[in-house]
């Protein structure tokens, strides 16, 4: 189960914000690629990164800076963030971005998807980001008319290599994360799922570990590792002695 450190970047800086509000906003550092060796030289395998920008004006708008990213940590970068169509995706790929998610897309144009994940294969994921079981797009801001186990079933046979779920409600708040919502979402869905939003505690990671078995493939953790609360060399210790058996 990998652990991602998120890097949320907003007007060139790595913020938190809660529950997706715009107006809630946490800086945490003034330099991105600063920040994203920390997580690399901290023992990060993967890092997540999300242009805020891009999600909420639904054009890339940090492109340079993510391409400074990738160039400088010398680890995998998933990138979410304002892709909604293929020739963004593209440039992200020659960016050096190793794979991409995408959310609007996915809810929008499923054709759309589906030529991306042809034109990409196992380097393009979906993020499901629900309030209360419905979907948001747009960055959050606007409501799909879709629920979660609407969508989920169709992504396999679209294409789709991975998803991500977040909690809106949760995301930012450090209230943890739904054990049973993640497990529900196991059950009606055969491919890798990231779960992000909420997570606080080792002892959240540690009660979502045994879901691994049936799919969970990681958890995505921000505001959490840059207040504290969770310790993230001590997550990936814990992780690797289960490993290791």
């Amino acid at each position: 189960m990998i652990v991602f450190p998120a890097l949320d970047i907003k007007n060139g800086e790595c913020v938190r914000l809660k529950q997706g509000r715009a107006d809630q906003v946490t800086v945490f550092g003034s330099d991105p690629v600063q920040m994203a060796r920390h997580w690399a030289q901290e023992g990060a395998s993967w890092l997540h990164v999300v242009d805020l920008d891009g999600a909420f004006q639904g054009v890339p708008a940090n492109y340079e800076l993510i391409r400074s990213i990738c160039a400088r940590i010398g680890i995998p970068v998933q990138l979410g963030g304002g892709i909604r169509d293929v020739a963004t995706a593209e440039n992200y790929f020659q960016a050096g971005v190793a794979r991409l998610v995408v959310g609007t897309l996915a809810m929008e144009d499923r054709q759309g998807l589906r030529d991306l994940c042809l034109r990409y294969p196992e380097r393009i994921g979906v993020s499901l980001d629900a309030e209360q079981g419905r979907l948001k797009s747009k960055g959050w801001v606007e409501d799909s008319g879709l629920t979660v186990f609407q969508l989920l079933p169709e992504l396999e046979s679209l294409g789709v290599s991975f998803v991500v779920y977040t909690d809106i409600s949760r995301d930012g708040m450090q209230s943890g994360v739904d054990p049973e919502m993640v497990a529900s979402l196991l059950e009606r869905t055969g491919l890798p799922l990231i779960v992000a939003g909420g997570v606080e505690t080792l002892e959240q990671i540690k009660e979502l570990y045994p879901l691994q078995r049936k799919g969970l493939a990681g958890v995505i953790t921000g505001r959490a590792i840059y207040s504290g609360s969770l310790d993230f060399r001590e997550a990936l210790r814990w992780l690797e002695e289960r490993e290791l058996g």
